[in-house]
C-alpha cells in the first residue's frame, strides 16, 4: 500500500516523516537522487509542502539539496548515528540531572504514565504504540528539567530519534525487558541517586545506539 498524507496536519511534516522512515530503513539508499515533482505526484500534493520537507531534511543532515541538480539522498552513517546518540546522551543526561531535583509527585504522573502505557503496549505487543510511550517518557525527562532551551534541543531531534526508534523496536519481538529498563530508570531518578541514574541512563543509550548501528551493518551487508 502506498504512502498517503493526511489532509488535517501538516503536509510538509507528514512528507519529512515518511521520507525520513524510507532513509532509516535504507530504502531510500545513500546517493539516491529524488525530485520534488516525483514526490509531490507520489503523495497528490503542490511542490510547496514536498519543499518544506525536503528542507527539514537537509537540516537533519539526510538530504543534500543541490540546486539545479536535485536532492539527493544523504542517509546515515555509523558516525552520523555515534553522533547523534552522543549529542542526545549530552542532552539528556543535564535533563536527568535537573529533573531528579523534583520532589513534585504530581509532576512525575506524566513519566508514571508512559511506563503503564509500555507495559500494555509490551503485553499487546503493539509495537506503535511502544514507540509513542517510549519517546513520552523520555519528554518527559525534559519537561521536568525546566529548562525550555534544552527541551527544544531535544524536540528539534525528536523526528530523527523517532524514525530510528521505529526502525530498531521492531526487531524485538518481546517489548517487555524494554519496558521493565524505563521503570529501573525512572525509580532511579526518584531515589535521587544521581551518579546511578547518569549510569542507567547511559547503558540504556548506549544500547540504543548499538541496536542502530547493527541495523546499519545489516542494511549495508
Amino acid at each position: 500500500m502506498p504512502d498517503t498524507v493526511n489532509r488535517g496536519e501538516s503536509l510538509g511534516t507528514q512528507i519529512a516523516n515518511l521520507l525520513r522512515q524510507r532513509i532509516v530503513r535504507g530504502v531510500l539508499a545513500p546517493g539516491e537522487r529524488i525530485t520534488e515533482e516525483a514526490l509531490a505526484e507520489e503523495f497528490a500534493v503542490s511542490r510547496g509542502p514536498v519543499r518544506d520537507a525536503l528542507t527539514q531534511l537537509s537540516f537533519e543532515k539526510l538530504v543534500r539539496i543541490q540546486r539545479p541538480r536535485g536532492v539527493f539522498v544523504v542517509g546515515l552513517s555509523h558516525d552520523d548515528v555515534d553522533q547523534l546518540y552522543s549529542l542526545r546522551g549530552a542532552l539528556e543526561q543535564l535533563a536527568l540531572s535537573r529533573a531528579i531535583r523534583v520532589e513534585d509527585d504530581a509532576r512525575w504522573r506524566g513519566m508514571a504514565d508512559a511506563v503503564h502505557r509500555m507495559a500494555d503496549a509490551a503485553d499487546a505487543a503493539d509495537h506503535a504504540a511502544f514507540v509513542e510511550a517510549d519517546l513520552d517518557f523520555h519528554s518527559q525527562i525534559y519537561a521536568l528539567a525546566d529548562h525550555p532551551r534544552l527541551e527544544g534541543a531535544w524536540r528539534q531531534y525528536l523526528p530523527t530519534f523517532t524514525a530510528l526508534l521505529e526502525v530498531t523496536i521492531n526487531h524485538d519481538d518481546d517489548l517487555h525487558d524494554s519496558a521493565a529498563d524505563h521503570v529501573t530508570l525512572m525509580d532511579v531518578m526518584r531515589s535521587g541517586d544521581a551518579d546511578r541514574a547518569a549510569d542507567v541512563l547511559t547503558a540504556h543509550l548506549d544500547g540504543a545506539r548499538d541496536r542502530m548501528l547493527s541495523e546499519l551493518t545489516q542494511q549495508n551487508g
